[in-house]
């Protein structure tokens, strides 16, 4: 893998567990050579996970709004920040050409932009696989809901599938890096 987008939260979370998922995270990716695209804040996760990449060497990309660019949430210390008018066009450049993605915990934002590459993979537009870095059971509620859909008919099992998960960043990265889309499932 050579570029991943890392979707994860504007805010930090109230344990330290979170912030620490995210600085590791970071460090491994540069570590590994691997290009990071993120929300581009300075803030929360976003902020932490730019710190780790930036203070290991690493090369990371910022896709931020125009709006929350104004308001001087960027991240200072990413020299390549896309400026966009819209989250949609946030949402499109940040996976656009990756090997991956990742989703740190966060809100409504980092979850619009998981489920938009889940949607994207579920109609396979996007071939590429998708983690979930689980800190400390944070996602469980969330597989159980997914779980739901499947049984109740709302989402078929081989989609479901489509989320690799890992409580550890380096255990994610090598089930990502094993990851096959499976190119003969029937669709949609």
């Amino acid at each position: 893998m050579k570029s991943i987008a890392v979707f994860c939260g504007a805010n930090r979370g109230i344990y330290p567990y979170f912030a620490e998922a995210a600085a590791e995270l970071g460090r491994l990716l540069a570590q590994r050579g691997i290009h990071v695209l993120f929300g581009g804040g300075s803030v929360g996760l976003m902020g932490v996970l730019a710190d780790a990449v930036l203070a290991n060497g690493g090369h990371i990309t910022g896709v931020i709004t125009d709006q929350l660019h104004a308001l001087e949430r960027s991240h200072k210390g990413v020299k390549e920040m896309l400026v966009v008018e819209s989250m949609a066009e946030r949402r499109t450049l940040l996976i656009k050409g990756t090997d991956g993605v990742i989703a740190l915990p966060g809100g409504y934002g980092t979850l619009d932009e998981l489920f938009e590459a889940l949607t994207l993979a579920q109609l396979h537009q996007y071939r590429k696989p998708i983690g979930l870095l689980n800190v400390n059971g944070y996602y469980d509620p969330l597989f159980q809901m997914l779980d739901r859909m499947t049984e109740t008919g709302f989402l078929k099992a081989q989609n479901r599938l489509l989320c690799t998960t890992a409580s550890r960043a380096d255990e994610l990265l090598e089930k990502m890096a094993r990851y096959e889309f499976d190119a003969a499932s029937k669709w949609p």
